[in-house]
Protein backbone atom coordinates (compact mmCIF):
# COMPACT_ATOMS: atom_id res chain seq x y z
CA UNK A 1 0.00 0.00 0.00
CA UNK A 2 1.20 3.17 -0.99
CA UNK A 3 -0.04 7.20 0.05
CA UNK A 4 -2.21 8.78 -2.78
CA UNK A 5 -1.42 12.17 -3.89
CA UNK A 6 -4.78 12.34 -6.53
CA UNK A 7 -7.21 15.26 -5.32
CA UNK A 8 -9.68 14.92 -7.56
CA UNK A 9 -13.26 13.50 -6.37
CA UNK A 10 -15.77 12.63 -8.54
CA UNK A 11 -19.26 11.77 -7.76
CA UNK A 12 -19.31 7.45 -7.05
CA UNK A 13 -22.29 5.34 -6.51
CA UNK A 14 -20.87 4.13 -3.04
CA UNK A 15 -23.22 0.39 -3.99
CA UNK A 16 -20.56 0.16 -6.42
CA UNK A 17 -16.94 1.79 -5.45
CA UNK A 18 -14.80 -0.66 -3.71
CA UNK A 19 -13.44 2.62 -1.31
CA UNK A 20 -13.59 3.66 1.53
CA UNK A 21 -12.53 7.14 3.08
CA UNK A 22 -9.20 5.35 4.10
CA UNK A 23 -9.10 2.56 1.22
CA UNK A 24 -9.36 2.28 -2.40
CA UNK A 25 -8.37 -0.63 -4.63
CA UNK A 26 -5.86 0.33 -6.65
CA UNK A 27 -7.56 0.26 -9.96
CA UNK A 28 -8.94 3.69 -8.65
CA UNK A 29 -5.49 5.51 -8.29
CA UNK A 30 -5.42 8.48 -10.20
CA UNK A 31 -9.89 8.70 -9.82
CA UNK A 32 -10.03 8.75 -6.31
CA UNK A 33 -8.17 10.62 -3.15
CA UNK A 34 -7.33 8.11 -0.69
CA UNK A 35 -4.51 8.06 1.98
CA UNK A 36 -4.37 4.61 0.90
CA UNK A 37 -4.49 2.23 -1.77
CA UNK A 38 -4.65 -1.52 -2.12
CA UNK A 39 -4.81 -4.60 -5.03
CA UNK A 40 -7.26 -6.08 -2.04
CA UNK A 41 -7.21 -9.55 -0.78
CA UNK A 42 -9.46 -12.66 -2.01
CA UNK A 43 -11.62 -14.00 0.66
CA UNK A 44 -14.71 -16.92 -0.03
CA UNK A 45 -17.98 -16.24 2.47
CA UNK A 46 -18.11 -19.03 4.71
CA UNK A 47 -20.92 -18.39 6.63
CA UNK A 48 -24.31 -19.54 5.38
CA UNK A 49 -25.38 -15.89 4.60
CA UNK A 50 -24.44 -12.55 5.73
CA UNK A 51 -25.38 -8.50 5.20
CA UNK A 52 -23.74 -6.06 3.15
CA UNK A 53 -24.28 -2.81 5.55
CA UNK A 54 -23.15 0.39 4.59
CA UNK A 55 -20.63 1.48 7.69
CA UNK A 56 -19.61 -1.15 10.67
CA UNK A 57 -23.13 -2.17 12.14
CA UNK A 58 -25.16 -0.25 10.04
CA UNK A 59 -28.07 -0.82 7.84
CA UNK A 60 -28.18 -3.71 5.25
CA UNK A 61 -27.96 -2.82 1.27
CA UNK A 62 -27.79 -5.95 -0.05
CA UNK A 63 -26.75 -9.88 1.40
CA UNK A 64 -24.18 -12.30 0.15
CA UNK A 65 -25.03 -16.07 0.36
CA UNK A 66 -22.10 -19.12 1.29
CA UNK A 67 -19.29 -19.41 -1.14
CA UNK A 68 -19.71 -15.47 -2.68
CA UNK A 69 -16.04 -14.92 -4.07
CA UNK A 70 -14.97 -11.32 -2.40
CA UNK A 71 -12.64 -8.84 -2.41
CA UNK A 72 -11.49 -7.55 0.57
CA UNK A 73 -10.65 -3.96 1.02
CA UNK A 74 -9.87 -2.59 4.50
CA UNK A 75 -10.33 -4.59 7.74
CA UNK A 76 -10.89 -2.44 10.61
CA UNK A 77 -12.33 -3.44 14.15
CA UNK A 78 -14.05 -6.93 13.63
CA UNK A 79 -15.39 -5.86 10.40
CA UNK A 80 -13.96 -5.92 6.51
CA UNK A 81 -15.09 -3.89 3.98
CA UNK A 82 -15.18 -5.86 0.66
CA UNK A 83 -16.60 -6.41 -2.87
CA UNK A 84 -18.83 -8.78 -4.31
CA UNK A 85 -16.72 -10.48 -7.42
CA UNK A 86 -20.07 -11.18 -8.99
CA UNK A 87 -21.88 -8.19 -9.13
CA UNK A 88 -19.26 -5.49 -7.70
CA UNK A 89 -21.52 -4.43 -5.00
CA UNK A 90 -19.52 -3.11 -1.98
CA UNK A 91 -20.11 -3.45 1.86
CA UNK A 92 -19.09 -4.11 5.23
CA UNK A 93 -19.55 -7.53 6.89
CA UNK A 94 -17.91 -9.13 9.95
CA UNK A 95 -14.58 -10.60 9.65
CA UNK A 96 -15.50 -14.06 10.93
CA UNK A 97 -18.12 -14.38 8.01
CA UNK A 98 -14.59 -14.49 5.26
CA UNK A 99 -12.59 -17.86 5.10
CA UNK A 100 -9.97 -18.22 2.14
CA UNK A 101 -10.91 -19.40 -1.16
CA UNK A 102 -8.70 -22.50 -1.61
CA UNK A 103 -11.00 -25.48 -2.72
CA UNK A 104 -12.09 -24.70 -6.12
CA UNK A 105 -16.74 -24.67 -6.08
CA UNK A 106 -17.68 -27.41 -7.82
CA UNK A 107 -21.51 -26.82 -6.98
CA UNK A 108 -24.29 -24.51 -6.00
CA UNK A 109 -27.38 -25.39 -3.70
CA UNK A 110 -30.46 -25.21 -6.89
CA UNK A 111 -33.17 -25.63 -4.73
CA UNK A 112 -34.62 -23.17 -2.43
CA UNK A 113 -33.01 -24.52 0.42
CA UNK A 114 -30.77 -27.27 1.64
CA UNK A 115 -29.83 -28.67 5.20
CA UNK A 116 -26.51 -29.18 5.78
CA UNK A 117 -25.76 -32.72 7.75
CA UNK A 118 -22.62 -33.92 10.08
CA UNK A 119 -22.97 -37.91 8.37
CA UNK A 120 -24.46 -38.80 4.68
CA UNK A 121 -27.80 -39.77 7.04
CA UNK A 122 -31.16 -37.42 7.05
CA UNK A 123 -31.41 -39.40 10.64
CA UNK A 124 -28.38 -36.95 12.04
CA UNK A 125 -29.37 -33.61 12.74
CA UNK A 126 -28.95 -30.62 10.64
CA UNK A 127 -25.81 -28.67 11.46
CA UNK A 128 -27.85 -25.90 9.48
CA UNK A 129 -29.02 -24.73 6.76
CA UNK A 130 -27.90 -23.24 2.74
CA UNK A 131 -30.09 -21.26 0.53
CA UNK A 132 -30.29 -21.45 -3.29
CA UNK A 133 -26.98 -19.89 -4.52
CA UNK A 134 -24.83 -21.12 -1.98
CA UNK A 135 -21.34 -22.07 -3.64
CA UNK A 136 -20.02 -25.34 -2.98
CA UNK A 137 -17.17 -27.33 -3.32
CA UNK A 138 -18.03 -30.65 -3.44
CA UNK A 139 -14.85 -33.67 -2.54
CA UNK A 140 -16.79 -36.45 -2.53
CA UNK A 141 -19.91 -38.37 -3.05
CA UNK A 142 -21.89 -40.83 -0.45
CA UNK A 143 -25.86 -42.61 -0.13
CA UNK A 144 -26.73 -39.68 -2.20
CA UNK A 145 -24.88 -37.13 -0.25
CA UNK A 146 -22.28 -34.50 -1.55
CA UNK A 147 -19.60 -34.41 0.98
CA UNK A 148 -18.03 -30.75 1.21
CA UNK A 149 -15.09 -29.58 1.60
CA UNK A 150 -16.63 -26.58 4.05
CA UNK A 151 -17.97 -29.33 5.90
CA UNK A 152 -20.42 -31.44 6.55
CA UNK A 153 -22.64 -33.50 3.84
CA UNK A 154 -25.85 -31.92 1.58
CA UNK A 155 -28.52 -34.25 -0.56
CA UNK A 156 -27.45 -35.08 -4.18
CA UNK A 157 -31.02 -33.94 -5.11
CA UNK A 158 -30.08 -29.85 -3.81
CA UNK A 159 -27.42 -29.39 -5.45
CA UNK A 160 -26.39 -28.89 -9.75
CA UNK A 161 -22.85 -28.47 -11.50
CA UNK A 162 -25.46 -26.49 -14.25
CA UNK A 163 -27.35 -23.39 -14.51
CA UNK A 164 -31.32 -23.88 -14.94
CA UNK A 165 -32.07 -22.49 -17.89
CA UNK A 166 -35.45 -20.48 -17.35
CA UNK A 167 -35.38 -17.35 -14.39
CA UNK A 168 -39.13 -17.63 -14.20
CA UNK A 169 -39.50 -21.18 -13.30
CA UNK A 170 -36.54 -20.82 -10.48
CA UNK A 171 -38.30 -17.10 -8.83
CA UNK A 172 -41.49 -19.46 -8.69
CA UNK A 173 -39.68 -21.97 -6.96
CA UNK A 174 -39.44 -19.28 -3.91
CA UNK A 175 -42.89 -18.53 -3.93
CA UNK A 176 -44.09 -17.66 -0.28
CA UNK A 177 -40.33 -16.65 0.76
CA UNK A 178 -40.85 -13.52 3.30
CA UNK A 179 -40.54 -10.78 2.19
CA UNK A 180 -37.11 -8.98 3.47
CA UNK A 181 -35.53 -5.36 2.51
CA UNK A 182 -32.16 -6.09 0.89
CA UNK A 183 -32.67 -9.94 1.36
CA UNK A 184 -31.07 -12.43 -0.78
CA UNK A 185 -32.16 -15.91 0.18
CA UNK A 186 -34.93 -18.44 0.66
CA UNK A 187 -34.89 -16.80 4.48
CA UNK A 188 -35.69 -13.32 2.89
CA UNK A 189 -35.83 -11.89 0.09
CA UNK A 190 -37.11 -8.26 -2.16
CA UNK A 191 -37.50 -7.75 -5.68
CA UNK A 192 -34.08 -7.24 -6.65
CA UNK A 193 -32.64 -10.14 -4.82
CA UNK A 194 -35.41 -11.95 -6.14
CA UNK A 195 -34.62 -10.47 -9.89
CA UNK A 196 -31.07 -11.71 -9.22
CA UNK A 197 -31.00 -15.06 -7.37
CA UNK A 198 -33.45 -16.31 -10.64
CA UNK A 199 -30.89 -14.54 -12.88
CA UNK A 200 -28.11 -15.94 -11.73
CA UNK A 201 -29.25 -19.62 -11.33
CA UNK A 202 -29.09 -19.53 -14.82
CA UNK A 203 -26.03 -18.43 -15.04
CA UNK A 204 -27.12 -14.78 -16.23
CA UNK A 205 -25.22 -11.36 -14.83
CA UNK A 206 -27.38 -9.33 -12.61
CA UNK A 207 -26.82 -6.20 -10.90
CA UNK A 208 -28.06 -6.40 -7.04
CA UNK A 209 -30.13 -3.39 -7.10
CA UNK A 210 -33.52 -2.75 -9.59
CA UNK A 211 -32.22 0.71 -10.33
CA UNK A 212 -29.04 -1.24 -11.34
CA UNK A 213 -31.05 -3.98 -13.16
CA UNK A 214 -32.82 -1.61 -15.19
CA UNK A 215 -30.11 0.30 -16.55
CA UNK A 216 -28.10 -2.93 -17.20
CA UNK A 217 -30.68 -4.38 -19.83
CA UNK A 218 -32.09 -3.11 -23.04
CA UNK A 219 -35.75 -1.98 -23.51
CA UNK A 220 -38.65 -4.19 -24.54
CA UNK A 221 -39.93 -3.22 -27.64
CA UNK A 222 -43.48 -4.84 -28.30
CA UNK A 223 -45.37 -7.81 -26.12
CA UNK A 224 -43.94 -8.76 -22.75
CA UNK A 225 -42.38 -12.04 -22.94
CA UNK A 226 -41.50 -14.63 -20.23
CA UNK A 227 -38.32 -13.22 -18.17
CA UNK A 228 -38.84 -9.82 -18.78
CA UNK A 229 -38.14 -7.77 -15.84
CA UNK A 230 -40.89 -5.06 -15.37
CA UNK A 231 -39.95 -1.82 -13.46
CA UNK A 232 -41.53 0.35 -11.24
CA UNK A 233 -39.62 2.79 -8.97
CA UNK A 234 -37.79 1.27 -6.97
CA UNK A 235 -38.97 -2.02 -7.56
CA UNK A 236 -38.80 -5.18 -10.02
CA UNK A 237 -40.54 -8.05 -11.42
CA UNK A 238 -40.37 -10.91 -13.48
CA UNK A 239 -43.12 -11.87 -15.69
CA UNK A 240 -44.14 -15.15 -16.51
CA UNK A 241 -45.85 -14.53 -19.69
CA UNK A 242 -47.85 -11.22 -21.12
CA UNK A 243 -49.82 -10.76 -18.08
CA UNK A 244 -48.67 -12.38 -15.53
CA UNK A 245 -45.82 -11.65 -13.27
CA UNK A 246 -44.10 -12.50 -9.78
CA UNK A 247 -42.57 -10.46 -7.45
CA UNK A 248 -41.44 -10.14 -3.78
CA UNK A 249 -43.18 -7.30 -3.06
CA UNK A 250 -44.04 -5.71 0.86
CA UNK A 251 -47.61 -5.25 -0.23
CA UNK A 252 -48.17 -9.35 0.62
CA UNK A 253 -44.79 -9.28 2.55
CA UNK A 254 -43.72 -12.27 0.25
CA UNK A 255 -43.20 -14.07 -3.00
CA UNK A 256 -46.44 -13.50 -4.96
CA UNK A 257 -47.60 -14.44 -8.78
CA UNK A 258 -50.05 -11.44 -9.50
CA UNK A 259 -51.59 -10.38 -12.71
CA UNK A 260 -49.39 -7.27 -14.39
CA UNK A 261 -52.60 -5.26 -15.08
CA UNK A 262 -53.83 -5.08 -11.41
CA UNK A 263 -50.20 -4.54 -10.22
CA UNK A 264 -50.02 -1.76 -12.22
CA UNK A 265 -53.57 -0.37 -11.15
CA UNK A 266 -52.62 -1.01 -7.40
CA UNK A 267 -49.59 0.50 -7.55
CA UNK A 268 -50.56 3.78 -8.97
CA UNK A 269 -53.49 4.22 -6.37
CA UNK A 270 -50.68 3.48 -3.77
CA UNK A 271 -48.72 6.74 -5.29
CA UNK A 272 -45.81 4.32 -6.04
CA UNK A 273 -45.89 4.59 -10.00
CA UNK A 274 -45.71 4.82 -12.41
CA UNK A 275 -44.81 1.55 -14.26
CA UNK A 276 -41.73 2.06 -15.97
CA UNK A 277 -41.69 -0.57 -18.83
CA UNK A 278 -39.96 -3.83 -19.45
CA UNK A 279 -36.62 -5.12 -19.47
CA UNK A 280 -35.17 -7.96 -21.81
CA UNK A 281 -32.48 -10.17 -20.02
CA UNK A 282 -30.12 -12.15 -22.68
CA UNK A 283 -32.23 -15.71 -22.96
CA UNK A 284 -28.57 -17.44 -22.66
CA UNK A 285 -26.06 -18.12 -19.94
CA UNK A 286 -23.24 -14.85 -19.79
CA UNK A 287 -21.58 -15.47 -16.36
CA UNK A 288 -19.35 -17.97 -15.19
CA UNK A 289 -21.29 -20.94 -13.15
CA UNK A 290 -20.96 -22.61 -10.61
Amino acid sequence: MTASTQTAEPRTDRRLTPATQNVALESLRGVLNRPVYTAGRPARLQVALADLCREPGGARDRQVNHGAELTVIEERDGWSFVQAVADGYCGWLRDNALGSAVQPVTHRVSAPATHVYPQPSIKTTELGGLSIGARLSVVAWQDGFAQLAQGGWVPRQHLSDQPASDPASVAETLIGTPYLWGGNSRWGIDCSGLAQASLTACAIACPGDSDMQQAAFPVVEGEIRRNDLLFWPGHVAIALDATRMIHATAWTMSVVIEPIAAAITRIDAAGQGPFLGARRPPAGADAVFP
